[in-house]
């Protein structure tokens, strides 16, 4: 599973909006929206805070295991 396809479902699983998600990373809705379609690659730091906020590593992000 590529990590626009994990951070879609972290965020669908939590029962939250894009525009949520937007405000924890401190970036417009539509930024972050590029970032779930993989239209924008997502930086490090936004795959770091993103694992924090949904208490998941950084591999599970990333699509490196399926271990939370």
């Amino acid at each position: 599973m590529k990590y626009n396809e994990r951070i879609r479902a972290l965020r669908e699983d939590n029962d939250l909006k894009q525009y949520q998600i937007a405000e924890v990373l401190n970036c417009q809705r539509e930024v972050y929206r590029r970032y779930e379609t993989g239209i924008y690659e997502i930086p490090v730091w936004a795959v770091i805070k993103l694992a924090e906020y949904y208490q998941v590593s950084t591999d599970y992000i990333l699509g490196l295991t399926d271990k939370k």
